[in-house]
This record gives structure tokens, C-alpha cells and sequence, in this order.
């Protein structure tokens, strides 16, 4: 299988050693160079890295890679092989990390890999965002899907109640379908970006559009009854939970926004 799986990332760091895995420096345009491709050449948008965050990275791959399947992670967070997840005697977390052979495997059963759902537990998708970042965001995303989209907007109101989703912009795809799923995303992601002013937004919440797009994944997924895998996430770095969970209970309960990632 050619496979191409994308890892965005903004600065030099460490990368998988499978040659499926292919670095891309998402925002490069107007940077110092890192030594990777970057998301600036061909047909590209990557001057909109500080609203579309990795997103750069998958549109450069949708207009300028040609591999039969096409994949996006980030720098810091992978799919995992469950059981060399639990290894935790491995304390290398790139142990985990899925290789070309297994992502294949995983392949043949299914034409799409997604991350473990995330669990909310006490929030709804729709609250959660409404209490981190701003709830007007989701009422203009509806908004759009309903002028543009009437298809998708079943979905996107029953996800909008669950309490778990597939997060963080992270796929593998057969090439086609990941075709469908960018000319459906893409254009909902334009007419947001003519509805939003980010320039009232800090630099942290007008990274808006790669935030929406992550409750997006979903409702394609749904409304079009694809079928798919889960693999586990890994994160490379390790989490701060006490500051991440007091974050989320000040946001839930004293309407504190979030003003940084963790």
C-alpha cells in the first residue's frame, strides 16, 4: 500500500522512523526553514496556520500528494498499537507508535483509522466548546451546514450531544474518501472564516477553524455511514492532568475560558 501519513509540526523534534511517516512543517510560509517539505508549495493555504492549525498540513496533502492513502497525526500525539501501548515498562512512548505493517493490517479490514473516541464524561461536545472557547462559533457552524449543507445538519445536532468524539484532527484515510471529507470540510471552514472576525479573538481562540473542524470529523462520518477503526492515541509529551482538569472544571463551573493548551 502507499501510504502517506503527514506529521504536522511547527518545529525540529524527533519523528517516527517509518518511511509511511512524513514530516511536514504546517505554517511555513514566512518561517525559518526546519529541514522538512513544508505546506507552502503547489497548491496550498499555508498562511492560515494561525486559524487553521495542522489543517495547512491536510490540504497540502489533499491537493499535492498522490498516495493511494493519506494520513494526518501531529508531532507530539500518534495512533498506537494497543498492546505495545501497555507496555509501560517501555518507556519510550514512540514504542507505541503504529507502523506502516500494522497500519496496513488495520487497513484491510476498513478504508478509515480514527484515534480512540475522547470522553467528556460531565460535558456534552456542545458544552464543552461553549464553556472553553465561544459558543457563537457552533450557532454559525450550524448556521452554515443548514444554507449549505441540510444533509449533514441531523448529525451535527445529535453530535453536538454526545459526550465523546474523535478529536484532534487525526485520520488515515483511503485516498477517496479523504477526498470526500475535505470537499465537505473545506468549504464549511471558508464561509466560517467570512463569518468569524478572528482579529477580535487572541492568538489562542482564533485558532478557531482547527478547533471546529475537530467536532466536524464526526458528523461527515456519520451523516455518509462510513465504517472505521479505532487505534489508541499516544502522546509523546507528557500531560499536566491537575492543570488540564482545573481548566476544565473552571471553564465548566466559573465560565473561565481556556487561554493556553496543556
Amino acid at each position: 500500500m502507499d501510504i502517506k501519513v503527514i506529521v504536522a509540526t511547527h518545529k525540529q523534534y524527533r519523528m517516527p522512523s517509518d518511511n509511511c511517516y512524513m514530516p511536514l512543517h504546517v505554517g511555513k510560509q514566512g518561517k525559518v526553514d526546519l529541514g522538512y517539505l513544508g505546506d507552502d508549495s503547489g497548491d496550498s493555504i499555508s498562511e492560515k496556520n494561525g486559524h487553521y492549525c495542522e489543517l495547512t498540513g491536510l490540504y497540502w496533502a489533499w491537493k499535492n500528494l498522490k498516495s493511494d492513502y493519506i494520513g494526518l497525526v501531529h508531532y507530539r500525539r500518534y495512533l498506537a498499537n494497543r498492546w505495545r501501548k501497555l507496555m509501560f515498562w517501555k518507556r519510550d512512548p514512540f514504542y507505541s507508535v503504529l507502523t506502516k505493517k500494522e497500519i496496513e493490517q488495520l487497513l484491510k479490514k476498513t478504508d478509515i483509522i480514527l484515534p480512540a473516541k475522547r470522553h467528556y464524561f460531565i460535558e456534552s461536545l456542545y458544552s464543552h466548546y461553549s464553556h472553553t472557547h465561544y459558543e457563537e462559533h457552533l450557532i454559525i457552524t450550524r448556521n452554515i451546514l443548514e444554507q449549505t449543507n441540510p444533509a449533514y445538519l441531523e448529525a451535527y445536532d445529535r453530535i453536538m450531544k454526545k459526550r465523546s468524539g474523535h478529536m484532534f484532527n487525526m485520520f488515515i484515510m483511503k485516498r477517496e474518501k479523504c477526498n470526500e471529507y475535505c470537499d465537505f470540510l473545506f468549504p464549511v471552514l471558508s464561509e466560517l472564516e467570512k463569518r468569524i472576525d478572528v482579529t477580535k479573538l487572541s492568538s489562542f481562540h482564533a485558532r478557531v477553524f482547527g478547533r471546529i473542524s475537530e467536532l466536524l470529523l464526526d458528523v461527515w462520518i456519520e451523516t455518509n455511514g462510513e465504517s472505521y477503526v479505532e487505534a489508541p492515541l499516544v502522546n509523546i509529551e507528557k500531560t499536566n492532568w491537575v492543570k488540564k482538569g482545573s481548566a476544565f472544571l473552571k471553564a465548566k463551573f466559573e465560565k473561565k475560558k481556556y487561554e493556553g493548551s496543556f
